[in-house]
Parts: structure tokens; sequence; C-alpha cells
């Protein structure tokens, strides 16, 4: 029988979509009561995570995340899953506060671009700037013996624009953006890039983007179907 997954959500609600659509998609079920209960907290007036953590201005919204964490444990899930990058800010400091476990997304990425890269690739990392300044992907990745490579800051500008500008906007996106982006991560001798945004996975699943590109949000929704007892659909 399986375990019920948490999900808190709504940072941006149109990720939250996407990760729910790749829990569904990626379990082996034949019907119905195969697949996975999940209880979803799509708290879309939740803080903006990236000037909460450029500001210093923390509390409201780690408060805010604590609520929603206990709130699922409540509900009788076994784990919870957050899929935003930038929030994992707070991760360790949620886990010492809920009893059941968070799954850490950006240790799990990291962790699968190790395994089916090696270690000592030149990996990109595609993210906001709260999760960059932060360091949030470049620890781990270090620590999965992955060498992290930061856009320039004209790049990361491009970044920003398509995840705010585009996604979260829901304005146009002017690819080229991501052109230039991609011409820097080649040239720099990257093996891949991570997409450490959940909006990027969103903007991966609308232009179809290669394998070059590792979306994090993919290996959240991999270990959530089996840390909830799951089967992985095999591609």
């Amino acid at each position: 029988m399986h375990k019920k997954l948490g999900i808190l959500g709504g940072m941006g609600p149109l990720a939250t979509k996407v990760f729910f659509g790749m829990v569904i998609d990626n379990t082996d079920a034949h019907r119905d009561q195969e697949h996975i209960d999940m209880v979803i907290v799509n708290h879309a007036s939740m803080p903006d995570r990236t000037e909460a953590l450029l500001s210093g201005n923390t509390e409201p919204l780690y408060s805010v995340m604590l609520e929603d964490c206990l709130f699922l444990e409540k509900s009788g899930v076994s784990h919870i899953a957050i899929p935003c990058n930038t929030s994992h800010f707070f991760i360790d400091r949620l886990q010492a506060e809920v009893k059941i476990p968070i799954i850490n997304m950006i240790r799990e990425a990291a962790t699968d671009v190790r395994k089916a890269r090696g270690e000592g690739v030149k990996t990109g990392i595609l993210a906001t700037d709260g999760s960059i300044q932060l360091g949030l992907y470049r620890k781990e990745m270090e620590r999965c013996g992955l060498l992290p490579f930061i856009p320039s800051g004209v790049n990361q500008k491009r970044v920003m624009r398509i995840i705010y500008d585009g996604i979260k906007n829901g304005g146009e996106i002017d690819f080229t953006d991501f052109e230039e982006i991609e011409k820097e991560l080649i040239s720099e001798g990257c093996g891949c890039a991570i997409l450490g945004c959940t909006e990027l996975s969103c903007f991966k699943e609308i232009y179809d983007l290669p394998d070059f590109y590792h979306d994090a949000m993919m290996s959240l929704a991999v270990r959530t179907i089996s840390a909830a007892g799951g089967k992985v659909k095999q591609r």
C-alpha cells in the first residue's frame, strides 16, 4: 500500500502544477488505485523567496513554510516535497521542527547528475539570484564532486528574465536570452547544466530542452514516487 505524499507548493503555482503532473506521469500505474495519494498545499500568497533571502527579511517566509509543513505532517503524509529550489535555504531548519522527512531536491539533483555524468564534470547552475548568492547548489555539487559553473552577470540577468518576466509573469519569452546563456555554458566547457529553479522546469517542458539540461524538479518527482512506495516508470 502506498504512503501519502505531502507537497508544499504554490512557489509558483505553475511549477506546482508541472510537478504534480511529473509525479503522475512517472508513476508506473495501470489504474487509479496504483497512483499515489497526495495532499497539496498550493500556497500562492507565500512571500517571494528571492526577495526575502536577498533582503534578509526571512522570518515571515520561514514562519509560513513551517506552518504549512506542520499542517502536512498532521494530515498524515509520510514525506514532504517542496518544488521550489530557493526555499531549500530553510530545509535543515524546517526538518528540525518536523518529524517526517522533507526530501531535499537540491541534494537529489546533484546526486543524479553525478550518477549520470560522473565526478569532475563542469556543471552549469541556472537558478535565481537568491539560490546563486547563497550557494545552495554550489555546496551540494562540490559535496558530490561536481565542478559548479555560475553564469556571468549578464547571463544571470537573462536567467532571471526568463524566470520572472517570462514564466512567473506569463509574459513573452525571448528565446535568444536562453541561446546566449547556452553559448556561455558550452564555451566554458560545461558538460551539462542543472535547471535549479522550478520555473525553468516549466521552461524545459515548454521548449522540450535536450538532456544536456538536468531538471531538478524531475529528480524530486522520481524520489517522491519511490519514497511513497510507488514504482517509477521506466523510460
